[in-house]
């Protein structure tokens, strides 16, 4: 796990850079004061494990209308496994890349139909920016939202057992 500082008022620290994707933690982010600097004046450091920025934008990316899921087609067959036994993986379909001050984000979607997919990338980018910028409280350089696939409803549903027969 790579150790990644912000710099706060009362510090100054070093930091190398972490990557995670889905699955797998690389990284960390390391946020608050080392000399007694922080809301509370008590000394000591915070965490944030890269996998924990993953989730909080893929949260966010949830939360826009127009989005159906996240992941392309194995990370939501796999992440269908998952609910079935009552797992979820926030962080599925993004991919964060942390700097020395900077985060970028990598989402893929599955938009609902009919809605603008360019409206619906630019609210997860909006969404997902505003989330790293004040849950993880660094700057976002830039999130890319790839739309993998659209959804239509009545697609996925199971009508053939209600179609009717053409003989009898």
């Amino acid at each position: 796990m790579a150790d990644t500082s912000i710099p706060t008022p009362a510090t100054t620290a070093t930091r190398s850079t972490g990557t995670s994707t889905t699955g797998s933690t690389t990284g960390s982010t390391t946020t608050g004061s080392t000399t007694g600097g922080n809301a509370s004046g008590t000394a000591g450091k915070t965490t944030i494990d890269d996998t924990v920025v993953s989730k909080v934008a893929g949260i966010a990316a949830r939360e826009v209308n127009g989005v159906h899921s996240l992941g392309g087609g194995a990370a939501r067959a796999i992440g269908a496994l998952r609910g079935a036994i009552g797992q979820t993986d926030h962080g599925q379909g993004v991919k964060v890349e942390v700097g020395e001050k900077q985060v970028a984000a990598d989402i893929t979607i599955v938009a609902e139909y009919p809605v603008s997919l360019q409206q619906v990338a630019d609210g997860v980018r909006s969404a997902v920016s505003r989330a790293l910028e004040q849950i993880v409280g660094m700057e976002v350089a830039e999130v890319n939202v790839t739309v993998q696939d659209v959804f239509i409803p009545g697609d996925d549903d199971d009508n053939d057992d209600k179609k009717e027969s053409r003989v009898e």
